[in-house]
């Protein structure tokens, strides 16, 4: 006797097979299983999840797997089992999920998606689709490709001289000033040679591609900037213009907003910016190097009192997930695009950008970025505006002009989570930061022999605290630890069942209420809001929001 699954979700799929359910069904289910995450197929149970039983035409299930493959192209490769629930036979087939496009034998290609009220449904996989999928499995460069119908004369030389400009200010490959306008273009792969002709390529065009032909052509590059001030929109732009030119606009009106104080550590004066310039350029480079270029949409830039959004569509591609960003391997979505937004100096080199972006909220104390708004379609950064820590500023300042090098990212997690609890065990901060065990014990070790931290003995257990320093901070400034919101359902009931019972609710109050961060709290009572369910009143410090009657 076994347990099946309550629901159906994206994953899990019931047919019902009492009369029985017809070959061609089966096989749709299997392709949209495959062209989405995989997942398993149950036979013989109803939608609402009622066990119902299993055909006997369907109980031979080496005929079944084999059926399977010979009418699926590529031949997908289900393991089939019958299992028995409730005293009945209910048939469990399990598909992986592909790396190519799946189709029918008769042509038919499929996907799953969740509707509105979160219940699966499977739909068409059209032909304008299929980039987008082949792109978020790594196999298809959409920037690489050349565009027909174009020449060179479809670049604008003012945007290549914008490009070299780029070069000097941000000390990218040197080399690349020392060459000819062609030579250039054939270098970045800004150009490929059609037949005896060089034409532009889909990253040529978006970076300095002439603004009405770049509109004609990829339409999809669009940017949008919104800067709200006290609740009224003091900046609403949307346009198509070259990525570069893209990049310095946003870019310089973030300069202008973007207040910087200062303190003394010993001899120095550290500035300290309301947002770290480095990161933002970083999360704005990335929101265009990353997103989707065959999907209509845009970057959209939204800078708030309460912090900054940078989101772009295309989600997170194969392989990558918003908890584990500082563990993914460095690739991205547009190979070519990517590889030249490096070599000319705009994206850190490595590849991994995510730590600067990270290290430009770690080195100030401050509250860590959060992906977790993103989706299957959309990748949302969030970046709060929140407090620095000044202890933290100096002890890091102090130790880095001793150590003469710079802190690692995990270091930096490290110590962050330390500053704020007085013992850890290795576990408990590798659960919080999300580090790997192989890689936090080096850490550890060498904060440990560097005396940053130390370690005390509890029983049986080794813990780890800073040394010498207090990180005694007041509850109202603690840095809470984010986790990911998997329940939004559960939160909001929670979150008005509040309400509803003080007849008033604060950000601090579903802090209290939930393992959340402030910036995830002001998320979740503005989805609220825009729900109609709660009304915002006030503002600053005496901003609170009430239930709608």
């Amino acid at each position: 006797m076994c347990i099946l699954p309550q629901a159906e979700t994206l994953t899990i799929e019931f047919k019902s097979d009492k009369t029985p359910l017809p070959d061609n069904d089966i096989i749709d289910a299997v392709v949209a299983f495959a062209n989405t995450e995989g997942g398993d197929l149950y036979l013989g149970v109803e939608d609402d999840g009622t066990i119902t039983g299993l055909h006997p035409s369907h109980q031979d299930i080496t005929r079944l797997t084999a059926f399977i493959a010979n009418k699926t192209v590529p031949p997908v490769s289900t393991r089939a089992s019958v299992l028995t629930a409730k005293n009945q036979p209910v048939l469990k087939i399990s598909v992986p999920k592909y790396t190519s496009i799946v189709a029918s034998s008769t042509g038919k290609i499929q996907r799953r998606r969740l509707k509105a009220d979160h219940t699966p449904e499977n739909v068409p996989l059209y032909p304008y689709e299929i980039p987008h999928r082949l792109s978020s499995l790594s196999l298809l460069d959409f920037s690489a490709q050349t565009l027909p119908d174009t020449t060179r004369q479809d670049l604008a030389a003012t945007e290549r001289e914008r490009l070299r400009n780029i070069i000097r200010t941000y000390h990218g490959e040197s080399t690349l000033l020392e060459l000819d306008d062609l030579e250039l273009d054939k270098a970045l792969r800004l150009v490929a040679k059609v037949g005896e002709e060089y034409v532009p390529t889909v990253t040529g065009m978006l970076l300095i591609g002439r603004q009405e032909r770049l509109q004609e052509l990829i339409p999809t590059a669009e940017s949008s900037l919104q800067i709200m001030d006290n609740g009224q929109l003091r900046i609403n732009e949307t346009y198509t213009m070259p990525l570069l030119a893209s990049i310095e606009k946003i870019n310089n009106y973030f300069t202008t907003i973007n207040q910087e104080d200062e303190m003394d550590v010993g001899m120095f004066r550290v500035p300290i910016p309301h947002y770290s310039p480095q990161a933002f350029r970083e999360a704005l480079v990335n929101a265009y190097s990353h997103r989707d270029y065959s999907l209509l949409g845009r970057v959209r830039v939204l800078i708030e009192r309460e912090g900054i959004t940078i989101s772009n569509p295309g989600g997170f591609i194969q392989g990558v997930t918003y908890d584990k960003l500082l563990d993914a391997e460095p690739h991205g979505r547009n190979p070519v695009l990517a590889d030249c937004l490096k070599r000319i100096g705009l994206a850190e080199r490595s590849g991994r950008g995510i730590d600067r972006i990270y290290a430009g909220s770690l080195r100030y104390g401050k509250m860590l970025p959060d992906y977790s708004d993103s989706t299957a379609d959309n990748v949302r950064l969030y970046i709060p505006a929140s407090r620095p820590d000044k202890n933290f500023i100096h002890l890091l300042t102090k130790k880095q002009e001793q150590l003469h090098r710079d802190f690692t990212i995990y270091e930096l997690m490290v110590l962050r989570q330390l500053k704020g609890h007085h013992l850890l065990t290795c576990q408990e901060i590798s659960a919080r930061t999300g580090i790997p065990a192989y890689k936090l014990e080096s850490t550890l070790e060498t904060l440990t022999a560097e005396k940053m931290i130390k370690t005390s003995q509890q029983g049986k257990c080794t813990c780890y605290t800073c040394t010498g320093q207090s990180y005694q901070t007041p509850p109202s400034e603690i840095n809470y630890i984010k986790e990911p919101i998997t329940d939004y359902a559960d939160y909001n009931q929670r979150i008005m069942k509040l309400a509803n019972k003080n007849g008033r609710i604060t950000r601090s109050d579903v802090t209290a209420l939930l393992p959340v961060s402030p910036a995830q709290a002001y998320r979740l009572l503005n989805r609220l809001k825009e729900h109609n369910l709660l009304i915002l009143e006030g503002k600053g410090k005496y901003a609170h929001y009430k239930p709608v009657l």
